[in-house]
């Protein structure tokens, strides 16, 4: 069983936001890592690029497939997480703390509340 921690919001294609005032968190769930399994090459994007939400900003390389990373909200990249990259496993072992994926500053705030809740989300995987 994986798990849907409160306090965050999430997307359909298994992303998660924190919000820390203005900026957004973005991770994959851990539902999405467990899927993936051992998670080899990340793909971030440069600091200063502009996303619009449902866009593909980078990619996750597992030994099971390459995915697209899909932001859940529109701004700007501020941080992108580097420092995984020489240490992916951090993404499978602690996605929703060290294994953060970038920080983007939020261009439309409104659109965090269209993503879903934890429990919602939870429900989500649970039917798939």
């Amino acid at each position: 069983m994986t798990s849907t921690p409160g306090g965050l919001k999430y997307s359909t294609s298994h992303e998660w936001v924190r919000l820390e005032g203005d900026v957004a968190v973005v991770g994959i769930t851990d539902h999405a890592q467990a899927e993936l399994g051992d998670i080899v090459y990340l793909e971030l994007p440069d600091v200063g690029r502009r996303i619009a939400q449902d866009e593909a900003f980078g990619t996750v390389e597992s030994v099971k497939a390459v995915s697209d990373l899909v932001s859940p909200v529109s701004g700007e990249v501020i941080e992108a997480n580097t420092g995984i990259g020489d240490a992916t496993d951090t993404v499978n072992q602690d996605p929703y703390g060290a294994g953060w994926l970038v920080r983007i500053r939020l261009s439309a705030p409104e659109e965090v509340e269209g993503l879903m809740t934890p429990e919602q989300y939870a429900a989500m995987v649970s039917e798939a």
